[in-house]
């Protein structure tokens, strides 16, 4: 079951798939930056993205600035949501946010069959980091290094007014975000990323392999942080791989 506000069914889905991707955004992110991999997955994987509060539909209620407050307020509906074979999927700050949530799910004694981590260092390798810290323009500035906003929002200050205190409360919950090393869940671990990622190296994205008790895979494309838009087709290849592994019946032909 699909429960607003948390989570949005991406079209072209129906949610009538044998299979389900659920996926986590970047700091500043929302549940549509996903659709890209909705329309290739479609119509035997439903994506469902979450929606954080704070943007969209949800600009009004109030943002939360802790990944733990993040990942509990979406678990209810992630639990309801894993009623098929179901893959968890997270870029960047999106990637701890789905990892916690793992967590929180095994400890209940539920699992899904893996957990997709992208473009973010290992759980468990904190750097001092004060991002959420800096003025407007300090914030402006790293997201223009590490792409993947639309320019025209800085240009127009009222649509800058509106997003800058969202990225701001994003990198304040991923930013204070703390992890033992040692920590692991039970669900095989895919990590894929960019290789020119400005801000995570390749080599501590490999370092999830600590967390998982269970198979670790990573893939490592051409590209930045958001390599993803260059190659959302070899990600979506990937999950429906993992999905069929699973034993979800969704057929995929072979590639």
């Amino acid at each position: 079951m699909i429960s607003a506000p948390w989570l949005r069914r991406l079209p072209p889905g129906d949610g009538s798939a044998p299979a389900r991707l659920i996926c986590f955004p970047h700091a500043g992110g929302a549940a549509t930056a996903f659709l890209p991999l909705a329309r290739l997955l479609a119509p035997r994987v439903d994506v469902v993205g979450v929606q954080n509060p704070g943007r969209q539909e949800r600009y009004a209620e109030p943002r939360l600035e802790s990944i733990e407050a993040l990942a509990d307020g979406v678990l209810p509906s992630v639990r309801a949501a894993i009623d098929r074979p179901t893959v968890l999927f997270g870029h960047s700050m999106g990637a701890v946010q789905a990892f916690e949530v793992v967590r929180r799910l095994e400890r209940e004694g539920s699992s899904v069959a893996a957990l997709f981590v992208s473009s973010r260092r290992a759980a468990g390798h904190w750097r001092a980091e004060t991002v959420h810290r800096r003025p407007d323009a300090g914030l402006v500035s790293e997201l223009r290094l590490l792409g993947g906003t639309d320019g025209r929002i800085f240009e127009d200050e009222e649509l800058a007014r509106m997003y800058l205190p969202v990225v701001r409360s994003d990198y304040t919950a991923v930013e204070t975000y703390r992890c033992e090393p040692g920590v692991r869940v039970g669900c095989p671990i895919v990590a894929v990323t960019g290789d020119r990622d400005p801000r995570v190296p390749v080599t501590e994205v490999r370092e999830w392999a600590g967390h998982t008790a269970a198979e670790f895979r990573a893939h490592v494309f051409t590209g930045g942080h958001f390599y993803l838009t260059d190659h959302a087709a070899a990600v979506a290849a990937l999950a429906e791989e993992v999905l069929t592994a699973a034993g979800s019946g969704i057929g995929f032909p072979d590639r």
